[in-house]
């Protein structure tokens, strides 16, 4: 997860490219910014970096407010209210509280594939799978698909980050900006954009990674550490 291809330069070396698209759509599950990271094959065995420390670009926000302080401030400017309106959609106040805090539970983790089932991923409650927790063919094209509830409060800033580690080396990195969502009791669910896992002798092996959930204010809602395998076939099913 977080893998792609990445062609030869002019000069016949292989390179490692970085693509950032921001979209600013304002909430939802199509909302937020993007960044898509393509890695060479060669980066999965020679890149040496340590795993970047976000901490100190945190942003400095504001103070929280519940959902009824919300409605309540800036009630006499009609832009701001229409969108408090748009975003809460049909949310019962009085059944939320007034809890400052959100809650985001991720309910369901899943690998899409062309031409296949989707390999439903099981979330254990420390978020530490047992053993092998899935495995990627070679040079196939997938996209991480999640579903999450959202409830307390409007989440800000919900993003995905996700690290991984070959024979100890880092060898890539992706963050996902979400978006900004209310409380439903529905399920929202969002598809990373599509990947395809490196292929040939160097790509192949065992891989150990880390994926966060997290918001603007840095608070994580799941951490899980896992391994997968690249292999040339998909698993036996």
């Amino acid at each position: 997860m977080g893998f792609d291809d990445n062609k030869k330069n002019e000069g016949g070396e292989k390179s490692e490219n970085e693509t950032v698209q921001a979209n600013q759509e304002g909430g939802g599950d199509e909302g937020g910014e993007r960044v898509g990271r393509q890695m060479s094959e060669s980066s999965l065995y020679a890149t040496d970096q340590e795993e970047e420390d976000d901490d100190g670009n945190k942003l400095q926000l504001g103070p929280q407010y519940t959902l009824k302080e919300q409605l309540e401030k800036d009630k006499d400017d009609e832009s701001l209210r229409r969108w408090k309106e748009q975003l809460l959609g049909a949310v019962d106040i009085e059944s939320v509280g007034e809890t400052l805090e959100p809650e985001v539970k991720i309910t369901e983790l899943s690998i899409i594939s062309p031409g296949r089932a989707d390999i439903v991923l099981r979330i254990p409650e420390d978020g530490k799978p047992k053993g092998l927790w899935f495995t990627l063919k070679e040079g196939s094209r997938y996209n991480l698909k999640f579903a999450f509830k959202v409830s307390n409060n409007i989440v800000s800033g919900l993003k995905y980050t996700n690290t991984v580690w070959k024979t100890g080396m880092k060898v890539d990195s992706a963050k996902e900006m979400i978006g900004t969502f209310s409380p439903q009791p529905e399920p929202y669910t969002h598809v990373m954009p599509e990947e395809t896992t490196p292929s040939g002798i160097f790509a192949r092996g065992s891989y150990s990674a880390r994926s966060k959930f997290v918001d603007d204010d840095n608070k994580c809602y799941l951490e899980i550490n896992y391994t997968f395998d690249i292999r040339k076939e998909w698993a036996a099913t």
